[in-house]
Formats: C-alpha cells, sequence, structure tokens
C-alpha cells in the first residue's frame, strides 16, 4: 500500500526471508518498517487510517442487531487491522489468515509486536497461517463470518501475486460470499477505486454495493470496497 510519508533516510533491511510465495523483506525507514513482497511496497506503519477503516467500515455495515460478530481479516500486514478489531469490545471471534510465517514471526517475536502485541495476546484473536485464496475457497463445511475484511494486495487491479487474481474473480468472490453468514459484510482494501470490481460485487450476488475513500498525501485515495451478502 502506497507509503503516506517521505523521507530522506534510506531504508535499512532487518531481515529478508524466502517462503514458498517468494520473497519477504522487512525494513526500517526512520521510525517506520516496511514489508516487501516479491518486490513490491506493500505496506508500512506510518498512517494506519485506511487499515482502520476496513475494520471500521465493515463493523459499521453489519445489522444493528447482531451480537458479537465474527470478523475474519484476509492478511496480518503491519498489524493495524487486527489492533482495530481487537480494540473493539464489540467484535467476537477475530481470525487472521496469514500465509507468510515471517510476517508472523516479525509480530510474535520482532519489531512488530510494538503495533500488535495487545491485539494478539487478546483471547479473541486466532492467527491462521495459510494461503487466503485457498483458505476462502475452503468448501462445504468451512467456518462463515459475519464479516471479511481482506488486504492481501494494493487492490483488486493491482496484486502482489498471480496467483491472488483469482480471489477477484466471479469464482473467488463467490466463495468470499460463502464465508459469510447471512447479511454478512465483505470489505476489500485498495489503493485506488474500482468501477469493475463494484461491477463484479453486485453481478455475483452482493446487495449495498459502496466504496469509502480515505484521503492520502497525494495521488488517488485509498478505498474501502463494501458488499453485504443478502439475507
Amino acid at each position: 500500500m502506497p507509503a503516506l510519508y517521505e523521507t530522506d533516510e534510506a531504508p535499512v533491511t532487518l531481515e529478508r526471508r524466502d517462503g514458498p510465495f517468494g520473497e519477504v523483506v522487512l525494513r526500517r525507514r526512520g521510525a517506520h518498517f516496511e514489508i516487501i513482497a516479491n518486490g513490491c511496497f506493500l505496506m508500512d506503519t506510518s498512517d494506519g487510517r485506511s487499515e482502520r477503516l476496513l475494520i471500521d467500515a465493515a463493523l459499521a455495515a453489519l445489522p444493528a442487531d447482531r451480537a458479537r460478530p465474527s470478523v475474519l481479516i484476509g492478511g496480518l500486514g503491519v498489524g493495524f487491522s487486527l489492533a482495530r478489531a481487537a480494540a473493539e469490545p464489540r467484535w467476537g471471534r477475530i481470525a487472521v489468515v496469514e500465509r507468510e510465517e515471517a510476517v508472523v514471526d516479525w509480530h510474535r517475536d520482532g519489531p512488530l509486536d510494538a503495533v500488535s502485541g495487545p491485539a494478539l495476546a487478546d483471547p479473541r484473536t486466532e492467527i491462521v497461517q495459510a494461503d487466503l485464496v485457498a483458505y476462502v475457497r475452503g468448501g462445504a463445511g468451512a467456518d462463515t463470518f459475519d464479516a471479511l475484511c481482506l488486504d492481501i494486495d494494493n487492490g483488486p487491479d493491482w496484486t502482489v501475486t498471480e496467483g491472488n487474481d483469482s480471489l477477484y474473480s466471479p469464482a473467488g468472490l463467490t466463495a468470499c460470499r460463502d464465508r459469510l453468514t447471512p447479511g454478512g459484510v465483505l470489505a476489500v482494501w485498495s489503493a485506488q477505486p474500482s468501477a469493475t470490481f463494484e461491477s463484479a460485487l453486485r453481478n455475483v450476488g452482493f446487495s449495498e454495493v459502496r466504496t469509502e475513500e480515505i484521503p492520502v498525501v497525494r495521488g488517488v485515495p485509498d478505498v474501502v470496497h463494501l458488499a453485504r451478502k443478502r439475507a
């Protein structure tokens, strides 16, 4: 996700690790940390407004009478979304799916503990180390959630790895819909608005499709795409 700060300081690589999905790197630039995947900038700890909105908007879109709703967060990242969910007592189960072992380690035993430490210790939190695309397509008998908050790419039109494209396809969005309880909400972070993605959501049966914008320092706003599964 695009950085929201400017600095003349050169980045310092703290760890570089090869995994089944390629290379992931943790860097420090001044007071902030950055995650790079296969040479693509993912996110940093400079702001976090849009990652927090991902969680807040999903909760606000749920039916008012939904008690202790469950949420699946796709992508641990730098931990802002998890921390936001854990800080909200109205959430019930909080499951986070993260495929990169290195990212999980940086939160549990590394510098990103400063962001996510209390959230990881929350008894509602569960970390699932798995590929989100495969997890969502778990099939019959798979867990369902009241909200799916997905932030594994720079958006539906700008994926980090080629295999992630299928998550935003009709089959992938149908799988997301099937992982939701009736009336549940899908929220997808993106570095830019996508009218094509909004149409794709409607075409697989989601209702109340809309986009919330988050202003950034320069360029187009970050956005959260929202859609509801019909009750």
